[in-house]
């Protein structure tokens, strides 16, 4: 297929390699001069403008930080023309972008009157998910445009999931990353209690990962450095989720609980202490650096 891939961050680059070496045709962009570089150096064709990525392409995959990066490519606004004016009718859209259910929706229901099919399908997995192909995608859409879409999304995940309607991927999405970072917080507070009183982190790890306490943290993510070699953290938290992003969602399950009247405590709890820590200069490293919001000094 001919696939234009927008958004070559840490996860869209990997995303969009997967795809070229799966034998697609790709063309992508990124605002981001040095995303370009990299990418492109790994083979990757690089278009000059996302209108010129999207121009004769089948499938337009889409992973952006935000809501309004996502309506500002497709929909344009001050003064400047949404990509969805590009891309020509009958061409599939997927956005992997983790954003609010309502912007999906907006973004889907003004591309289907253009006869352009969309589906959100964020992303989970994390960055080494992303490079392996083996991240869930979480589907908001209709079946039809789902089951158009598999052939591409099983180049870049393992597991495919039907949320439900268009927007219903985001929620699952932003339901799974509420949970996510509620227990990274928890390991990272357990973690940090246990070497405050002498013990190993490696040994608590292993002991709490096969008991009650195991969870996806303590067996893929550890967040104490020198614990896991693959994890963020034992490369100085670089890389990964970063902890602005994990903010981000948590800000979104907050706006999407309001709406619904649903009680979340310990989601709007696990979003203040990650303000406080982004608020302490640690926005840009991987999420799981909250640790140090909860880490004994010396």
């Amino acid at each position: 297929m001919k696939i234009a891939f927008i958004g070559l961050g840490n996860m869209g680059g990997p995303m969009a390699l997967n795809l070229l070496k799966a034998g697609h045709t790709l063309s992508a962009f990124d605002l981001s001069a040095d995303a370009c570089k990299k990418f492109g150096a790994e083979g990757l064709p690089i278009a000059r403008s996302a209108a010129e990525t999207v121009a004769d392409a089948e499938v337009v995959i889409s992973m952006l930080p935000a809501s309004a990066h996502v309506e500002g490519l497709f929909l344009g606004g001050a003064g400047k023309t949404g990509l969805l004016e590009s891309i020509k009718a009958g061409t599939l859209v997927i956005d992997s972008s983790t954003i609010a259910a309502a912007t999906s929706r907006k973004v889907a229901e003004a591309a289907a009157a253009k006869g352009i099919a969309m589906i959100d399908a964020p992303v989970s997995g994390g960055t080494g998910g992303a490079i392996a192909g083996t991240l869930t995608f979480m589907v908001g859409g209709e079946t039809a445009d789902l089951e158009r879409a598999r052939p591409v999304l099983e180049k870049m995940g393992a597991n495919i999931f039907h949320a439900g309607a268009a927007g219903a991927g985001q929620t699952a999405k932003i339901c799974n990353n509420m949970l996510l970072g509620i227990l990274m917080i928890g390991t990272s507070e357990a973690l940090a209690l246990g070497v405050a009183n002498g013990l190993d982190p490696k040994v608590l790890s292993e002991i709490m990962r096969r008991s009650s306490g195991g969870n996806w943290a303590l067996e893929k993510y550890n967040p104490m450095p020198g614990v896991m070699e693959t994890s963020p953290a034992s490369k100085n938290y670089a890389g990964g989720f970063g902890t602005d992003l994990m903010l981000k969602d948590l800000g979104l399950a907050q706006e999407n609980a309001a709406a619904v009247r649903a009680a979340t405590p310990l989601g709007g709890l696990a979003r203040s202490l990650y303000a406080a820590h982004s608020l302490a200069g640690h926005g840009a490293l991987d999420f799981s650096s909250v640790l140090k919001l909860v880490q004994k000094a010396g």
